[in-house]
């Protein structure tokens, strides 16, 4: 599509498995490409959402910040929900908005989910129920979730096969659904005009390293720095604030997991590190399988000294080739 012919403003995708990098990328292309071509962050991190998650999740810190400002970071609170429905929503308002500033939406994270449903991979559903989730989420107390996973397999028994008995977000979700819609929630994937494109002409950039022995160097060194950092003593303190437990989406990211095994007295501190890291090392393989297969995306080494004026290059030249910011559905001047 020529730069004429383009009908989208451009906008970035930053994705890449977890200790990749990307934040300090990401925050140096913002001050790099700053007056020429301005950016700002949208972060796509279904763990950043959650207020008070700083020392598990690698938020960025306050100074980090005030050199580039995050967007959706510090959503909710911990004892809350937050689907992937919700964060395409409030991606595309960001970005709707970073546009009409005149500047251009930079998506970073690890989140792979999320990329797919803002890009429209994935149909669009129902908004969430409040009050019908908050019934749900009550007879789950009283029953478990397994009693709900047996109740969606006779509403629903493709969904219900996918899932596991104990997979309490996606359970609610899928009995949320039968019960609004009055029908099955697989019967609403895959429906004909249920998906909508991203109204934007994307670059879609992967951090990829070229040794996976590197990453899993540097899962390692961060996970001990959390636990230096003090990510026990603030899931402590986060459940002294918050009516929380163990099958909270929240509770169950990676690192708030261990940790809250450690504080119920089922592991000890040096089991707490071992399989902390070992669930990063495999979240961070679930990610880079994701980036394997995702079409259209520019893949850069994460290792490579260079990094930063490759990634300048490749925006440069998209937004060059694709004219300043106009707003979503809107030519170009």
């Amino acid at each position: 599509m020529s730069a004429t012919a383009s009908r989208h403003p451009p906008a970035i995708f930053l994705m890449g498995p977890t200790a990749s990098g990307k934040t300090d990328l990401a925050v140096a292309l913002v001050e790099r490409l700053s007056g020429r071509h301005d950016l700002e962050i949208i972060s796509v991190d279904s763990a950043l959402v959650y207020r008070g998650m700083d020392v598990g999740t690698a938020k960025p810190d306050a100074a980090t910040r005030a050199r580039a400002p995050h967007h959706l970071i510090d959503v909710v609170d911990p004892d809350a929900s937050y689907s992937a429905g919700q964060f395409k929503h409030a991606a595309l308002e960001q970005m709707a908005q970073i546009v009409a500033r005149g500047r251009v939406p930079l998506l970073v994270g690890g989140t792979m989910l999320y990329f797919k449903v803002l890009k429209g991979g994935l149909d669009d559903l129902p908004r969430a129920d409040p009050e019908l989730r908050e019934a749900l989420a009550a007879r789950a107390a009283r029953l478990g979730w397994p009693a709900l996973h047996a109740e969606l397999g006779r509403l629903d028994p493709r969904s219900a096969a996918r899932l596991k008995p104990h997979d309490s977000q996606r359970i609610q979700r899928a009995l949320e659904l039968c019960l609004v819609t009055g029908g099955p929630m697989s019967a609403l994937l895959g429906r004909p005009g249920g998906s909508v494109s991203l109204p934007y002409d994307l670059l879609e950039m992967a951090l990829v390293p070229t040794s996976r022995a590197w990453l899993h160097t540097r899962i390692h060194r961060r996970f001990d720095l959390m636990l230096a950092a003090g990510l026990v003593r603030e899931l402590r303190i986060l459940r002294q604030q918050f009516t929380l437990h163990a099958g909270l989406p929240s509770m169950r990211c990676v690192g708030y997991r261990q940790a809250w095994q450690h504080l119920e007295g089922e592991i000890s501190a040096e089991e707490l590190s071992i399989r902390g890291k070992a669930a990063t090392r495999q979240l961070a393989k679930r990610q880079l399988t994701w980036l394997r297969g995702w079409q259209g995306a520019v893949t850069l080494d994460c290792q490579a000294p260079d990094l930063t004026e490759q990634a300048v290059g490749r925006i440069e030249a998209h937004l060059a080739f694709n004219g300043p910011p106009s707003g979503p559905g809107r030519c170009p001047p």
